[in-house]
């Protein structure tokens, strides 16, 4: 005769002696990480989250010798300022946090509302630099009993700047622990149909919105150092990827979406096209009426709402463009939330 014992009977608690330490297992956590942000836009708060975000050697790969006098020399004592400004033009009032912190704590929670089918999944969110930490957020999960977590770092297109560090930052968390979990990691997922579907589908959502058809629509990227990617770092591909995938299910010649680059920083050279010298060069030519969307940004945080929305519309009307559109990110949007919890239910699959 065969037996057969379902999981949770198999991973039921058995008896312990009395003095045994306090052991929870049993639960599979989900973590989603974004890249950070600061806690205010006061130069208190902008110059601790700038500190931690390009003292990371996955961000900048210079000599510590070289760059750190330049870091605590000028950029901490110049740039906090700047971008505290920035950051106030798209600070969410309401709740006195930025917009990144408000879409992925959304994320994570209507993640958690779609998986309620999973009795034993957790869903909990962090933030590589600043608040909360990946550190605490994993200790969180353990502390309830998530022996198995699930990492998904919120970038569609891999880099060593953005994907890597956040591994980093989750395995040396895992140094401390006497008991690790086991661990999954969400690939990239750039050219992923789920994700191509939900760009376009938001795309042509927007677009239906506007009392101007665009001549050109922009697929703007966060850029990296070009030496990043003679390196080896795949990013500049899978963005490429992602735009030639959009503009087939689009079905538009690859000329009406252009792939440019954004957020450059430093004295190198950077990915191109620019973002910001084509928005004006396109003005110059004549071109009236364009529209931007930042597909590499899952959530709209300072790029994509002062950067692009803000600061690319300012561009263009200043140099003779008339009609400008920034489409948001996915966000927490049904859209959005189809992608990651697609992509979820894969790596949760054999797990619940």
């Amino acid at each position: 005769m065969t037996i057969t014992i379902d999981r949770e009977t198999a991973r039921a608690a058995g008896p312990k002696p009395a003095d045994h330490p306090p052991v929870h297992i049993g639960k599979v956590g989900v973590l989603l990480v974004n890249l950070g942000t600061p806690d205010g836009t006061d130069y208190g708060p902008m110059r601790r989250y700038l500190a931690e975000f390009l003292s990371d050697p996955r961000v900048i790969e210079w000599p510590r010798a070289i760059w750190y006098p330049i870091l605590y020399g000028i950029v901490l004592n110049t740039r906090p300022k700047k971008s505290g400004a920035a950051y106030a033009k798209i600070w969410n009032r309401e709740r006195n946090e930025s917009p990144l912190r408000t879409f992925t704590r959304a994320q994570a929670e209507k993640l958690g509302q779609a998986l309620t089918d999973h009795g034993t999944v957790i869903v909990d969110w962090a933030m590589r630099y600043g608040k909360p930490s990946i550190e605490a957020v994993t200790k969180s999960l353990m502390e309830r009993g998530c022996d198995r977590i699930v990492l998904f770092p919120l970038y569609p297109q891999y880099s060593a700047t953005t994907t890597a560090t956040v591994n980093d930052s989750f395995f040396k968390a895992l140094l401390a622990m006497r008991f690790q979990p086991a661990i999954r990691t969400v690939p990239a997922y750039y050219d992923e149909p789920v994700y191509i579907e939900a760009l376009a589908r938001s795309i042509e959502r927007h677009l239906a919105t506007l009392d101007f058809e665009p001549e050109v629509l922009i697929a703007s990227y966060h850029g990296i150092p070009q030496s990043y990617f003679r390196r080896g770092d795949p990013y500049h591909c899978h963005c490429r990827k992602t735009s030639r995938l959009l503009a087939r299910r689009l079905g538009w010649e690859e000329e009406r979406l252009l792939t440019c680059f954004q957020s450059r920083f430093g004295p190198e050279e950077w990915l191109q096209p620019y973002t910001d010298k084509t928005v004006e060069r396109l003005a110059r030519e004549g071109v009236k009426s364009i529209a931007v969307f930042n597909p590499g940004f899952v959530s709209d945080c300072l790029e994509t709402l002062e950067e692009i929305a803000i600061g690319a519309g300012e561009i263009f009307h200043e140099a003779g463009g008339e009609n400008f559109a920034h489409i948001p990110c996915l966000n927490d949007s049904e859209e959005g939330m189809a992608v990651i919890e697609e992509l979820v239910r894969r790596e949760l699959s054999g797990w619940v």
